[in-house]
Formats: structure tokens, sequence, C-alpha cells
């Protein structure tokens, strides 16, 4: 199936206090976000690859980002918006109208397994719409308005959301068109679909997708990068 891939890259990076936008910082000599789109470039069926970035920064980053590795005639970079979604909906407006399926992922999160990618793309195709996720490992306590426990939940049922999430283009595109409407923003693309009723579905993937956020993870994702195997 023909699909597109949106990776957001419009944060500022505030809470990694670099001095840079988070996804220029370089991992094992290379900007993370070139890391991640080097997981989709080429890879099976994948005829799209949209970059949002901050508002300003398209020449730039197609000259002083993706020339340097060759990536500039394969990427189509659009600006973001003031929130996430918003990029994701300029992305969305980016996509050829003959793709029947979009991804849409994180611009720091570069460990994602291309074998992960391809179940996505096919659960998508047959369910409408999936997330990546993974069994949580701690045990999860609700507490209340004095930051006492409260309850210790049921981890077993339980599972932290990653990226990529994917979806048929025209259920995508319904969903964000109605959140746009109505002025209403979601945590994640999914919560958009959840609206419309759709149910979605789980897809595990591994604990290297990382997002890198701040400090602490760089010095992770320099771990990870460096004994990473596809």
């Amino acid at each position: 199936m023909k699909t597109a891939a949106i990776i957001t890259a419009g944060g500022i990076g505030k809470r990694m206090g670099a001095g840079l936008p988070k996804q220029y910082l370089e991992v094992v000599g290379k900007p993370i976000i070139v890391h991640t789109i080097e997981r989709f470039v080429g890879l099976q069926g994948v005829r799209q690859v949209i970059v949002t970035v901050p508002p300003g920064d398209e020449t730039s980053f197609s000259g002083d980002i993706l020339a340097p590795f060759a990536l500039n005639e394969m990427v189509t970079v659009v600006a973001g918006g003031a929130e996430r979604q918003d990029s994701v909906a300029n992305g969305l407006a980016a996509v050829a109208d003959d793709v029947e399926i979009v991804l849409i992922h994180d611009g720091v999160r570069p460990f994602i397994r291309r074998d992960v990618i391809q179940r996505l793309i096919e659960t998508a195709r047959d369910k409408g719409a999936c997330v990546v996720a993974m069994p949580l490992k701690e045990t999860i306590k609700r507490v209340d308005e004095n930051m006492c426990v409260a309850e210790t939940v049921d981890r077993s049922v339980l599972w932290g959301a990653q990226t990529p999430q994917v979806f048929r283009f025209d259920i995508i595109r319904e969903a964000f068109e109605k959140a746009m409407r109505e002025g209403f923003y979601g945590t994640d693309d999914t919560v958009l679909v959840e609206r419309l009723g759709h149910s979605v579905s789980i897809v595990e993937g591994d604990y290297h997708n990382i997002k890198i956020t701040t400090t602490e993870d760089l010095v992770i994702a320099e771990a990870i990068a460096k004994s990473w195997e596809e």
C-alpha cells in the first residue's frame, strides 16, 4: 500500500536546555532527526517522507541537516505549527491524494525498528488504526490531592503508547478535520481517532524506542546507538 511518513521535528527543546532544538543535537556524530528519517527512507511502500520543522527553518533544515546526508531530495519539509497537532495537520496537508496509509512519528525517536514499522503498516491496512506500545514495567499508583496513594492500579491492562501511530489516510484525515473544527487538542493522534468511535489496535514494539527529551535520555541514546543492530 502507498504509505506516507510524517515526522514531527518542530520542537524547541526547552527541557533539554541545550540552546538548540533537541532534534538537531547529535548522537554518535549525526543529528537525531537524521537517524530518525533514515528509519523510513527507502522502506518498502513508503513513497513520501514529510518532516515538520520550526517555522522559518525550512531552508536551513534542507541545506544544513538533510543535504550532508544526501536526504534533501527524498524528504518534503513543511513548517510546523504552534502545537504538535497543528504540525501534524500541516504534514497531512502535504500527503499525496493516492496515499493509503499514514505513519506519524516523533522526530526524536530514532530507534524504531523497520520490522516494527512494517507490522504497523500491515495492521493499519487490516484494522484502520494502530499504535506501537509497550507494557508498563513499573507499579502504578493513583494519588489523591494530598499526594497520598489512593489506589494501586492493575498494570496488566496498561501500555505506554509510543510512535509511530499509523492509520488509513481517510480515517486520520477525518479525525483531524473533526478535531480542528471543534477546537479539540489531544495528547496524541490516536485520541483523535478514538473520538470518531474507531478502535485502535496495539502493536508491541521494544524498549529501545525511546523519546529523547532530556540530557539523561541523550546519554541513553548514545549507548543504544553504539550497540544498535537492525
